[in-house]
């Protein structure tokens, strides 16, 4: 190691996802030397890229993580969005297969649906194109000591141990994360994690063939679908070569029930007839035999970081239910809200000099912005995993509800009422970079999806209360008009009766 080497500071970076990725350029680019570890193949190569096609939601990407993105790398953010499809809504299918669409946002606002594959491909070529990153794969973690500055990693391929040295490690890897594992041993951690009584599987739509023979999309690709049937539901995503990637959600139970092909068949022809029709029988079949039922999982920790050595971020902070569409999107948002703090400590200014890296020495800018993150993120985090968990409802069911198709139609006249007509203005990645939430008291009606979807300006947590206050507000309105209702028939019942009682008294009646 050159003397420069050594006077740099380094972090190590366990997990190349796309959020471990996204973190290993953001203090690349800041000129810190970086070492990224993954416990798996290069998901490059084409043995890992048929086994990750098994299991992965497609991404419904969003502002916050077009925002993250763009604050560390704008070309990577701008070349990488070419892949997206825009969806403006949701578009709800029936029993009978009748189609309805549902705008999310008034002002023609969009998601992108983008393949989790391609995207954490471009993040993964853009770190091995950066000089001071080094990747390494098949290198899994074995432990950590934290005080001394060391981790223990095994070379899968040739069994050998080896230390790697570092001044800061971040575990982005995963739900069941190694590192959030090797942090509970030096740190008080709070933690909960909660399976739900749901699976998902994967399935996917083929492109079908317009007149000329070339491939055409089978459903309209502006939108997410959604098959909602109460306890279930299936979604559908579309993608780039026109097929849609489809996604089943049900409880384990209906699940067990699908004992054969026959049944199988016999339960979408139930559920789903028009999705069995476009999708078709064997793919079906094949699907549900080759791809895996996978678990849905919920967790929470707190505090996120020991001293001044280790901070977790993503799924290995906070795993949540999928249905918000906020996973991943939330774990770049870490990205970005640890980069915003960093740097109003001045961490990165100071990642050569000032410090020896000894192992008992605390960098304390670092520990200082590490503790603050801790500390500012947590209610974030915990309110985004209730929405998560909450929204799961409305897209099974609620969406179908009278009672929902008002409260959205309250919504947006509210919050047309309010906006003066337009969207809220661009909000800027210099704002952004200042701080990591600049709106702290957004103005106006603002509908739940919108402030969690579209507003990276909004924290989460704030968010949520605002919105728990527009709900205290629209039933104090319900129930106000219901009185005035009610009022209002009682005097017009006791109008009639006195002149009812009028009619009778001015006239004689004849005696039987």
């Amino acid at each position: 190691m050159s003397l420069a080497e050594k006077s740099t500071k380094r972090v190590v970076i366990v997990g190349a996802g796309p959020v471990g990725c996204l973190a290993a350029l953001a203090f690349a680019r800041k000129g810190w030397l970086v070492d990224l570890y993954e416990a798996r193949s290069d998901l490059r190569l084409p043995a890992s890229k048929a086994v990750s096609q098994q299991r992965s939601i497609n991404l419904a990407i969003s502002s916050r993580g077009i925002a993250a993105l763009q604050a560390v790398s704008p070309s990577a953010a701008h070349g990488l969005l070419q892949s997206a499809i825009p969806m403006r809504g949701r578009m709800i299918h029936d029993r009978h297969g009748r189609q309805e669409s549902q705008s999310y946002d008034r002002h023609g606002q969009c998601i992108n649906s983008m393949d989790r594959a391609l995207l954490n491909e471009g993040l993964l070529q853009d770190a091995e194109n950066t000089s001071n990153i080094r990747l390494f794969f098949k290198h899994k973690v074995v432990a950590v000591d934290f005080d001394q500055r060391y981790m223990t990693v095994q070379d899968l391929s040739s069994g050998i141990d080896k230390r790697v040295d570092f001044h800061l490690c971040i575990g982005a890897d995963g739900s069941y994360s190694v590192i959030r594992r090797q942090l509970m041993r030096v740190v008080r951690m709070d933690f909960q994690q909660e399976y739900i009584p749901h699976e998902y599987v994967e399935l996917k739509m083929p492109a079908g063939e317009d007149e000329h023979g070339r491939p055409r999309f089978l459903l309209d690709p502006n939108h997410l679908h959604i098959w909602p049937r109460h306890s279930f539901m299936l979604i559908a995503l579309p993608n780039k070569d026109k097929t849609f990637t489809c996604t089943l959600f049900a409880p384990s139970a209906d699940l067990d029930r699908l004992t054969s092909r026959q049944a199988t068949l016999d339960w979408f022809a139930t559920q789903f007839p028009d999705a069995l029709a476009l999708i078709g029988a064997e793919k079906i079949l094949a699907d549900f035999e080759n791809n895996p039922r996978s678990p849905l999982i919920s967790t929470k920790a707190k505090p996120y970081h020991y001293k001044d050595r280790c901070i977790i971020l993503g799924d290995a902070a906070h795993s949540m239910v999928p249905f918000y569409g906020q996973g991943l999107n939330c774990g770049l948002e870490d990205v970005r809200v640890l980069k915003t703090i960093l740097e109003d400590a001045s961490v990165f200014a100071d990642r050569v000099a000032n410090w020896s890296g000894e192992p008992g020495e605390i960098d304390k800018p670092l520990a200082t912005a590490l503790s603050r993150y801790s500390e500012s993120r947590h209610g974030d985090l915990v309110a985004i995993c209730k929405l998560a968990m909450d929204n799961y409802t409305e897209m099974r069911h609620s969406v179908t509800t009278p009672a929902y198709i008002l409260k959205r139609l309250l919504d947006n006249v509210l919050y047309g009422l309010t906006s003066g007509g337009s969207a809220a203005p661009p909000i800027t990645q210099e704002a952004l970079s200042r701080k990591p939430f600049p709106t702290l008291q957004p103005c106006g009606w603002l509908p739940l999806y919108t402030m969690v979807t579209f507003r990276p300006d909004i924290s989460y947590a704030t968010a949520k209360k605002k919105a728990e206050l527009q709900a205290s507000l629209l039933s104090w309105l319900g129930t106000g008009a219901t009185t005035v209702v009610g009022v209002a028939s009682l005097y017009a019942f006791y109008k009639a009766f006195i002149s009812l009682k009028w009619i009778t008294v001015g006239r004689s009646f004849p005696r039987f």
